[in-house]
């Protein structure tokens, strides 16, 4: 007999259910329940001192999104592993984040999983970064897209299990329809692929450099993170110098800097923003290489099996009063090309479209030029650390 219950809804309610640690849930048609129970479709739980009876669809409303999951009680191992589970977990943390959060982009706010020659590579993209993890793998090749939202919640759980299989498996009549099914010694988790063609990443990751510099990451993150608490606003644009055997951070408006000693081969100096240097340090990990071109194409972190491409901050002179600091914001991957080049192919589509970004950026630039600015008192004020 199958239910359909509310992921969210069942979860917060065996959480609130006290006595007993064992959960037992069967469908109530064991003679014990009144001819309304049995006739009508409903689960029995029973936990400790608690029993209850649950509807079919209980915790299902018109918003709530289309899951499919398959629970299995198991007594033993029955899975056949092609994957650890430790490394599945670890993998799906450092592409997930790297996802689309605008609902106008749904294609990416979702990671592709490929399988192909013997390794299975997942690689998310949210315009200004675009995050690739290779694994190897046995198993059969395919390929498909699921939402972020659907992973975030597994990453956790796969940290717990022991055995994990990763497949694939048609969607119903359709032949193109995929669907990726994980398995677990307990659980099944089965997700019906999301419809749209994932961008061409390959031909989105730079491949000819001249600047390289390999650092730790822990050492990095404190950097950026004394650069963040001296700026003013949570956007704080940091600018990198590699040279010399070291890597030196600063803040464009020259509060403050760090150096970090580094392998470094070339030179060069590139601007990105913060938080995004913040976040490919902590998804990359451990030593990392920063691969450069110039301060206007992507930069590329790499570590083992791991790739992300971030795109930089153009930093142009400034027009704004001395004493001013100017800022700018990271360029879009698909859409805008550095200056004085020709767009490539995917990039050219959608240079319209970054034009109109770029007027409404400037526009609301204006807006907030033209507003009146408080004096500040000459009292100290508490610092607000984001």
């Amino acid at each position: 007999m199958d239910f359909t219950i509310g992921r969210k809804g069942f979860l917060t309610y065996i959480k609130s259910l006290g006595g007993s640690n064992v959960v037992k849930v069967v469908p109530s048609s064991n003679g014990d329940a009144s001819g309304l129970r049995v006739a009508d479709k409903r689960l029995k739980v029973v936990c400790g001192a608690n029993t209850s009876y649950l509807d079919d669809m209980a915790w299902v409303g018109d918003k709530t999104p289309l899951t499919l999951c398959d629970v299995r009680v198991s007594p033993s191992n029955t899975v056949k592993p092609n994957l650890g589970a430790l490394e599945l977990s670890e993998a799906l943390s450092r592409v997930v984040p790297f996802t689309a959060k605008e609902d106008n982009r749904p294609v990416l706010q979702c990671v592709l999983f490929k399988v192909a020659d013997g390794k299975l590579t997942m690689v998310s993209a949210d315009g200004y970064r675009l995050a690739m993890v290779k694994l190897d793998f046995d198993g059969d090749e395919g390929q498909v897209l699921i939402n972020r939202d659907e992973l975030r919640g597994v990453i956790s759980a796969l940290r717990r299990a022991y055995r994990v299989r990763v497949g694939f498996e048609k969607s119903g009549e359709s032949l193109d329809g995929m669907s990726l099914v994980l398995d677990t010694e307990l659980i099944r988790y089965k997700w019906r692929g999301a419809d749209g063609n994932f961008p061409e990443y390959e031909k989105l990751i730079p491949a000819d450099f001249n600047t390289f510099v390999s650092f730790d990451t822990n050492e990095a993150i404190r950097a950026v993170s004394s650069l963040k608490v001296l700026s003013d606003s949570k956007a704080y644009p940091i600018d990198l110098t590699i040279g010399n055997g070291k890597l030196t951070m600063s803040s464009p408006d020259d509060k403050g800097q760090a150096e970090i000693p580094a392998d470094t081969q070339g030179e060069g100096k590139i601007r990105l923003d913060g938080s995004y240097l913040a976040d490919a340090l902590r998804a990359c990990g451990g030593m990392v290489e920063l691969k450069l071109v110039d301060s206007k194409s992507p930069m590329l972190f790499t570590s083992p099996d791991y790739e992300l491409v971030v795109m930089p901050m153009f930093a142009g002179e400034s027009q704004k009063p001395k004493g001013e600091t100017q800022t700018a914001e990271p360029v879009k991957a698909e859409t805008e090309p550095a200056e004085d080049t020709e767009p490539t192919e995917p990039e050219a589509e959608m240079v319209s479209e970054a034009e109109k970004a770029n007027a409404v950026a400037e526009a609301e630039a204006i807006t907030k030029a033209e507003k009146p600015k408080r004096k500040r008192s000459k009292a100290k004020e508490p610092v607000a650390v984001a």
